[in-house]
């Protein structure tokens, strides 16, 4: 690289810095919720909010994430929060703040890996506030809490048989049979994705396709007797077949078993939305990663797609995406899949990031969005591939470049950034692996 070049670059990034400085607006601490909120009073109009983060163990995300849906909730008639996690577990949280069940015990919900990102003091204390919230309204106008993701092959299979064997025990036998083929490899559901391969087999999919179409065929019969329970049943049937087809495709293409885990995420999305009822409205908690618009990224480069990209096609710019982000601080994440968690020092991002042009604005915390005609400027400066970085629940500060960055061009892949300089480790409720519990709840006292 020339002299010029590098000249050019410093020039450019400079230029980056200073337009990142003048739209940035200064945000108040995440704990003054009320004030906190406010600010994202602008993303009221939407249909769909999405709200990112840039690991799934920082705490100043979760409490932002909770201030501004608090906001959305109170104000602007939001009623689902939909997130990053099993149905199943996501369920027990439902119950409990729509007042259908008292808080989960210590080893009810979200067991396994990794523990920490729900059963955590952050998520506590959002689902006891929207249990109080709740406690006054109608059923229907109440604000419920639903888990969009795809593992959790045994808890789904449980929550079919146990649904059945209540509305209908003779379907309930014949369930069983058609789960046995997975009943095996549900406490390891990989090893069968292995071992589907392995053989060139169809596997079970006959088997859970046949459960799914006949909840779908007797719905009018099941719903008369309990809507929310058929409902409840059908989404875990969804995932067994998802997680079914999810296992398989793990170990013949990571784009393929990504596309299908996200489909699945809108999909559940669109369910509960159509369930709830026309006008309602939805806020998302997932990582960057699964908000953002895949289609601006290195993801969607690649042929991956994501649910931030499947919303935006869907509700156009009535579903917006926020992006979060930080420099610094600590991070609570394991060194490798499956392994203790650990609390783990975040490195100062590069210098060829979004994250350093952002901490080189000297605004500790800010809310950027670049939607509008007067934007235009911003959505320029950020119109340029750069480096952006993600923290999953494995954090290799080793290998960081290699494991945790991506090119993205930021003004298409968000609509707004919240930007925190330093961020602190979310807090774990309890032992982070109860004892007896299986190898990812949150309440536990």
């Amino acid at each position: 690289m020339t002299q010029a070049t590098l000249r050019s670059t410093t020039l450019a990034t400079d230029a980056l810095v200073e337009t990142l400085r003048r739209h940035a607006e200064p945000l108040p601490s995440p704990d003054k919720a009320d004030d906190f909120g406010a600010c994202f009073d602008r993303f009221g109009d939407a249909r769909i909010v999405l709200l990112g983060e840039a690991t799934h163990g920082s705490s100043e995300f979760y409490r932002a994430r909770a201030a501004i849906t608090r906001r959305l909730i109170e104000r602007h008639g939001f009623t689902v929060v939909a997130v990053e996690a099993d149905w199943p577990d996501a369920a027990r949280i439902d119950d409990y703040v729509r007042h259908q069940a008292p808080r989960p015990r210590r080893c009810d919900v979200f067991v396994r890996f990794p523990t920490w990102m729900w059963r955590n003091h952050e998520v506590l204390a959002f689902a006891d506030w929207l249990r109080r919230h709740n406690q006054a309204l109608s059923k229907g106008r109440q604000s419920s809490f639903h888990g969009l993701d795809v593992y959790s092959l045994r808890e789904s299979i449980h929550a079919v048989l146990a649904y059945l064997d209540k509305a209908d025990p003779q379907e309930a036998e014949e369930a069983r049979r058609r789960y046995g083929c997975l009943t095996p490899w549900q406490d390891e559901p990989a090893h069968y994705g292995r071992a589907m391969m392995l053989s060139g087999g169809s596997g079970c999919e006959d088997g859970v396709v046949t459960q799914l179409r006949m909840l779908l065929d007797q719905r009018l019969e099941l719903l008369q007797h309990d809507g929310e329970g058929w409902f409840d049943a059908y989404q875990n049937a969804r995932i067994v077949r998802a997680a079914e087809r999810y296992y398989r495709a793990m170990y013949r293409s990571s784009t393929e078993s990504w596309n299908l885990r996200d489909r699945h995420m809108f999909e559940t999305l669109q369910a509960l939305m159509a369930h709830r009822g026309d006008g309602t409205k939805a806020v998302i908690w997932a990582h960057n990663s699964h908000i953002g618009n895949a289609a601006a990224t290195a993801m969607g480069w690649q042929g991956e797609f994501n649910i931030g990209q499947l919303c935006r096609l869907a509700y156009g710019d009535d579903a917006v995406s926020i992006g979060f982000g930080t420099d610094t601080g600590l991070v609570a994440a394991a060194s490798d899949w499956g392994g203790a968690m650990e609390i783990k020092s975040v490195r100062p991002a590069r210098p060829d990031s979004y994250e350093h042009a952002f901490r080189r604005t000297g605004v500790v915390r800010s809310l950027t969005d670049w939607r509008g005609r007067e934007k235009a400027d911003l959505r320029d400066a950020l119109s340029h591939p750069r480096l952006e970085r993600a923290i999953g629940v494995v954090y290799r500060p080793g290998t960081e470049r290699l494991s945790h960055y991506f090119e993205a061009v930021m003004s298409e892949q968000f609509d707004a950034w919240v930007w925190f300089e330093q961020t602190s480790a979310v807090s774990p409720l309890g032992p982070e692996r109860p004892m007896g519990a299986p190898e990812t709840w949150p309440f536990g006292l």
